[in-house]
């Protein structure tokens, strides 16, 4: 299995009030919207450096 055909798991978990500008971009970049949004995005360096810089935000399911 190649690294293309992975995916994983993204759950917004905390809210974006108070958070920092470009934070909310990246998020929204995620493709998160709302609370408890669920996306399953390909396993990628660009996602993981977001997941990274959001790890306050986000939750990373299996």
């Amino acid at each position: 299995m190649s690294t293309a055909d992975k995916t994983i798991k993204v759950r917004l978990v905390r809210g974006l009030r108070g958070c920092q500008q470009r934070h909310r971009l990246s998020v929204k970049a995620l493709g998160l919207n709302k609370l408890n949004d669920v996306r399953e995005l390909r396993d990628s360096p660009q996602v993981r450096g977001l997941i990274n810089q959001l790890h306050y935000l986000v939750r990373v399911e299996a």
